[in-house]
């Protein structure tokens, strides 16, 4: 299992090589269009590297690349555009003639979508972006794999309530990514990162509870062990001793984590396409107060402290930062060039897409709840009674982003006199977003930058049915 990367410099001239065949493939590809024909390349390659450790030992080691294209072709009629798409998982030239070729065909056979059409570039300025660290090829997979071990180890050895490990896991990756479109839209966009995740496993011979820590960065010199290794014993220990807590209306705190799922949900309901197709419970609210006055949420992915930032949305439009709810007051969705125009409004540069085998659509990228003036001491201060909600389960299937219903299985500690008391566990929280957006009665400084699309801090929300016995 042993290997190592080229050479520092060796390896970034053979990266920007790369990067510049990217961008000629995709011009390459636009410039295939025939008379009347519109044209999207979007054009991808990464790299990455796992491993996991187990016992003590290398559990495994994964070093992986992947490339490919995705290309849309839209053929005009009197009412709209027939699109096709098609992809291939190589960038070898006759994969990618073979996808220009689907795609056209794809399109013949298509029925007209009259919303349909590529993005038109706006003249928003693209903000520059450092999103590859320099030094993210200097440390070695020996150097990986010391760590991964050394991860586990330490997390074993912080606390003689650790009884073991349930994983502990390194991973990086450097990808970057080319579109063009016949439209004029010609950017490019390259990352790195890194993370390091741990989850203890801490109790006795009747009881055993996880937590699971993490550190993530730009680079593996961005990584802290010792916060992903605290972070997962402290989680788990505390814990431990947990009962079903009573049932009744309470105030609960939520989490950095838990708050950024639960934002997470919150974003797919602010979406101009899932608006336009009714299934948001915001339809219709544009100008309405829907939060709490301490809510202001803002999308910008131009922001770097996250961890998914971008400076190009996935139709190659700038990135920018654009406010959702403005101190309650609902101002704005997200929309990609589609969603706009079926909306009669622009593009706000958030399109989305999981990669060169699928469409973009429009979504939040890098969600802020704008975080309030006390720590988490006077957070639950100012909250007396109530609970810490730590975890939560069952969100894909408790949450709808379409009715706002929300019921999802609950762990963390009782709030007691303004401070944390006693674990509780095997309880339900439910209620529903657009109550518990009203019913926001602090906002922690605590903010917490996660991988995902939402930023986390600790969240106070009144009135909520806890169940428990």
């Amino acid at each position: 299992m042993r290997s190592t990367y080229l050479a520092s410099s060796r390896y970034h001239l053979w990266w920007y090589r790369r990067m510049s065949d990217l961008t000629q493939i995709a011009a390459r590809i636009i410039n295939e269009a025939k008379d009347g024909e519109s044209v999207e390349a979007y054009v991808s390659r990464g790299v990455d590297t796992d491993v996991a450790a187990y016992g003590g030992e290398v559990e495994s080691l994964t070093q992986a690349s992947s490339s490919g294209v995705g290309v849309r072709i839209l053929l005009p009629s009197d009412e709209g555009f027939q699109v096709g798409f098609s992809w291939a998982g190589s960038l070898d030239d006759d994969a990618v003639r073979l996808a220009l070729r689907q795609a056209r065909e794809n399109a013949t056979f298509s029925s007209v979508d009259p919303y349909a059409g590529l993005a038109e570039p706006d003249g928003f300025p693209i903000t520059k972006l450092a999103l590859a660290s320099p030094s993210f090829s200097a440390m070695t997979i020996d150097d990986k794999i010391a760590l991964t071990l050394e991860l586990e180890r330490a997390t074993i050895a912080a606390d003689p309530r650790i009884k073991s490990v349930d994983h502990a896991s390194y991973g990086d990756f450097r990808s970057e990514t080319a579109i063009a479109t016949t439209s004029g839209i010609a950017t490019s966009d390259e990352r790195t990162g890194a993370y390091l995740s741990v989850s203890a496993l801490a109790g006795d011979d009747t009881e055993t509870q996880s937590g699971y820590g993490l550190s993530v960065g730009r680079d593996p010199y961005d990584l802290d062990t010792a916060v992903a290794v605290g972070d997962a014993v402290e989680r788990s220990t505390r814990l431990l001793g947990g009962t079903k807590p009573l049932s009744g209306r309470v105030t609960m705190v939520l989490d950095p984590r838990v708050s950024a799922s639960v934002l997470g949900q919150v974003a797919a309901a602010l979406s101009g396409d899932a608006v336009a197709r009714g299934r948001s419970f915001f339809v219709d609210r544009i100008g309405e107060v829907v939060a709490s006055p301490l809510v202001t949420l803002i999308d910008d992915p131009t922001d770097m402290r996250f961890f998914g930032a971008s400076a190009v949305d996935a139709e190659g439009l700038a990135c920018r930062r654009n406010v959702l709810i403005n101190q309650g007051r609902l101002e704005r969705f997200v929309y990609d060039s589609q969603a706009a125009r079926r909306a009669g409004t622009q593009s706000t540069g958030s399109a989305v897409r999981g990669g060169f085998a699928g469409r973009s659509g429009a979504g939040c990228q890098a969600l802020l709840l704008a975080p309030g003036e006390l720590d988490l001491d006077a957070l639950l201060a100012a909250v007396g009674e109530g609970i810490y909600v730590q975890s939560i389960s069952g969100v894909h299937s408790g949450v709808s982003s379409v009715s706002g219903d929300f019921s999802v299985g609950a762990e963390g500690l009782i709030i007691r006199d303004g401070v944390l008391a006693e674990p509780f566990r095997e309880a339900t929280v439910a209620s529903t977003l657009q109550r518990m957006l009203q019913n926001v009665s602090a906002v922690g400084s605590d903010l917490t930058w996660l991988p995902g699309l939402a930023a986390g801090l600790s969240v106070a929300i009144s009135d909520v049915q806890l169940s428990g016995r």
